[in-house]
């Protein structure tokens, strides 16, 4: 099991409307670290004052620094087959899996909070925030809010907790927690939609009695799929609770994809397909 430890400066705080300004990874198997890479990045656009008076990089800084685009190929293979690790997982996932979105493409890889970590670890702290546990335990760091900087830190703190007692079991533990707060279903493996395929066509949820409740369609089935279970909606919290299988069927094309959904939505009748139900689509809905 390898640890792609991460850390990202950004340009704010929401990963829909900024930017990453700095990356860097650490890759460590257990043993020893086996890969490192770290770059600035150009957000193609400002950088905000209290931004760079919070991390020290500037506009000037990143003026001639590579695009993400341009270290996207990089990252992906430096984190294959990694667990992506971070202080607070969620901020720093979701502005590397953002990126790749503007790009077109799906970045998916397990996660792991290091503050979920830490506090089984070292129990009883008053904070779990990078900059207190830097000084509770008297870390020397060149550079706060600075990527490698922060991701050396992240990775001597956690080599101090795999030293604790019962740390391995610790650290599985938190892992399959991690996996389990992406809400996928309990009855569907989480392998199995991990595995789903980037590619056009339709796809069907099953109960538990063999019956398709939901049928959709989506140029990416898997990425569709994902952002089923991260919604908080009726038909979301009835697709968690009942969905037993999931099946797809690629169709080469977004129009086959449309036509077939609705052909088979009009023939199947699916509970959780209300809008549809009717009869009431169009080619136009398909755009």
């Amino acid at each position: 099991m390898k640890l792609a430890i991460i850390d990202v400066e950004t340009t704010g705080g929401s990963a829909k409307r900024e930017r990453i300004i700095e990356f860097a990874v650490i890759v460590y198997d257990g043993f020893k670290i086996v890969d490192e890479f770290e770059s600035l990045v150009n957000p193609e656009r400002n950088i905000p004052p209290y931004i760079t008076h919070m991390t020290g990089i500037s506009n000037e800084m990143v003026a001639d620094a590579p695009r993400f685009y341009e270290i996207a190929r990089k990252i992906i293979e430096i984190t294959q087959d990694c667990i992506f690790v971070a202080h607070n997982v969620r901020f720093d996932y979701s502005f590397v899996a953002e990126e790749y979105y503007n790009l077109g493409f799906t970045y998916s890889r397990k996660q792991l909070c290091t503050i979920k970590l830490f506090k089984k670890f070292f129990p009883g702290l008053n904070s779990y925030g990078l900059g207190n546990l830097i000084r509770h335990f008297n870390i020397n760091v060149d550079s706060r809010h600075r990527a490698m900087a922060d991701v050396k830190a992240t990775f001597d703190i956690m080599k101090m907790g795999m030293e604790q007692p019962q740390s391995e079991t610790i650290l599985k533990t938190i892992l399959n927690e991690s996996i389990r707060d992406t809400k996928y279903p309990p009855a569907v493996k989480y392998d199995l939609i991990e595995n789903l395929p980037e590619k056009t066509g339709v796809y069907y949820f099953y109960d538990e009695y063999d019956q398709v409740i939901y049928i959709g369609k989506s140029i990416n089935i898997r990425k569709r799929i994902k952002q089923h279970f991260q919604k908080v909606n009726i038909k979301s919290t009835s697709l968690y609770n009942l969905t037993h299988k999931i099946d797809f069927e690629l169709t080469g094309s977004e129009l086959v994809a449309c036509i077939k959904e609705a052909e088979e939505i009009k023939h199947i009748r699916p509970d959780l397909n209300k809008a549809l139900k009717k009869g009431r689509i169009s080619l136009y809905d398909c755009f």
